[in-house]
């Protein structure tokens, strides 16, 4: 199942994400929310870890397997983007964006995986 990281969608967009991520926990440390900065930081990161072990799945139901764990994580971080959102916790409505995106690619990537084990 191995690709070339560095021509996969998925795998550049959950990275860029961690990383925007990571910049938004920080700000929340600043601002005293550390509850939820640790959180977001668990789940938030975990997306991009899952989808890079999905790359060296040993066979498609392991990568199946890994990107619904991905996706998991993905719909955590979703759930914490919206009460930082809700609570006026800085400005998070692009990573709300890039989250649902992921989310979207994630259910297409497992989706099509699972009809070509069918096929």
């Amino acid at each position: 199942m191995q690709t070339n990281k560095g021509e996969n969608l998925i795998v550049q967009l959950s990275f860029s994400f961690s990383i925007d991520s990571i910049r938004y926990c920080e700000y929340l440390n600043d601002e005293k929310k550390f509850s939820i900065s640790n959180q977001l930081l668990r789940s938030s990161t975990s997306i991009g870890a899952c989808v890079r072990e999905a790359q060296n799945a040993e066979s498609r139901m392991d990568f199946i397997h890994k990107m619904k764990i991905a996706a998991k994580e993905a719909d955590e971080t979703h759930y914490w983007l919206q009460l930082c959102n809700e609570l006026n916790y800085g400005d998070c409505l692009k990573l709300i964006e890039s989250c649902v995106s992921i989310i979207k690619i994630l259910s297409k990537i497992i989706g099509s995986t699972k009809r070509n084990i069918i096929s």
